[in-house]
């Protein structure tokens, strides 16, 4: 590629042409130009001489094909940088495999963004009656759908695929809390700290963008291994402070963006949710299923299902269901287990 793209800047370097009769043509070139075409550099003082019916033609063929290589290299080039950025979703590491790598070798990856895997291992539950604290707490969502009316007319509202316009930020990492396996085998999670909401926004097929806010705070999670369930806390996305671009907020900011608006004109209660802010909380519902677990290292991995509502932009609108799906993964320290 480099030969290619020499010779072609080869042709830009000044060459002097001198009429020597009417049917011929004198051309005076540099030992750089004579290389790039495969012709031995006349002795010094030489001078190369052909006709302009055949020779001219040939030269304008060969500055063509030069061309046209370089281009078919530059080309080529830029398709192998494209596809290096393109690879597709990397390959899923262990905890250990993880925490053996550099932080260079983790960034730009995805690595980051991917809960761990576990190698070997049973394909069920299979912890003891007791205690556990459970540590790094992973949730790693793979698809998200909101429930809206279809494109078409009077379509009824049914989750709809989207398009992540988040950069790989999503995950939720680092979660911990207690975890109670009872005699009778059902157990229970409660949420108390970690890396536990991440702000996320997707598209509708209409080109609707969807704020939300990934979150699983105070979750309570109970039932059998395969299908455990339970509420958690949705905090608003904006908070009290946020100032719209009227300046209006709910803890500080102007009251009113204008006057007070005479009434009767039916438009009161919207301007009302414009003009006070309201920043409470909802709340949304997991449920997680175990599809694997290794006891020796008390790693439990698993899929889960969430659906939560959508930014309500401080009250102003209706929010939207949000399904979130994904896998999860989990371990507890030894020892501590009762």
């Amino acid at each position: 590629m480099a030969a290619s793209v020499q010779a072609a800047a080869t042709l830009m370097q000044p060459t002097k042409l001198s009429l020597a009769s009417k049917n011929g043509v004198q051309l005076r070139s540099s030992q750089s130009i004579s290389k790039a075409f495969g012709l031995e550099h006349p002795a010094a003082g030489g001078r190369l001489s052909c006709s302009l019916q055949t020779d001219i033609k040939e030269f304008a063929q060969k500055c063509a094909d030069v061309s046209k290589i370089a281009g078919f290299a530059l080309a080529t080039s830029a398709l192998v940088v494209s596809g290096a950025g393109a690879e597709g979703v990397p390959k899923r590491l262990t905890y250990d495999e993880i925490q053996s790598k550099t932080y260079m070798e983790v960034k730009g990856t995805g690595t980051a963004n991917q809960c761990p895997t576990i190698q070997g291992g049973l394909d069920k539950f299979a912890f003891k009656a007791g205690k556990y604290n459970m540590k790094k707490f992973c949730l790693e969502p793979t698809s998200f759908t909101v429930k809206a009316e279809g494109v078409s007319k009077n379509a009824p509202p049914e989750f709809q695929n989207t398009k992540l316009m988040t950069r790989l930020t999503y995950t939720l990492d680092e979660i911990e809390g207690p975890f109670e396996v009872s005699p009778d085998g059902t157990v229970k999670f409660e949420e108390k700290d970690g890396i536990d909401y991440a702000a996320v926004t997707v598209q509708l097929p209409g080109g609707e963008r969807v704020p939300f806010l990934f979150t699983v705070k105070q979750l309570v999670a109970s039932g059998k291994p395969e299908n455990f369930s339970g509420e958690f806390l949705v905090p608003s996305y904006r908070g009290s402070s946020f100032l719209d671009p009227k300046g209006r907020g709910g803890s500080t900011g102007y009251d009113n963006a204008v006057a007070l608006p005479a009434g009767g004109r039916g438009d009161e209660e919207e301007l009302t949710k414009e003009n006070i802010k309201d920043p409470s909380s909802s709340k949304g519902n997991i449920t997680l299923s175990v599809t694997g677990t290794k006891p020796d290292s008390g790693e439990v991995i698993g899929v889960f299902e969430s659906i939560q509502p959508s930014d309500t932009d401080l009250g102003a609108k209706a929010p939207k269901d949000v399904k979130i799906q994904g896998i999860w993964r989990k371990q507890y320290e030894k020892g501590l287990e009762t």
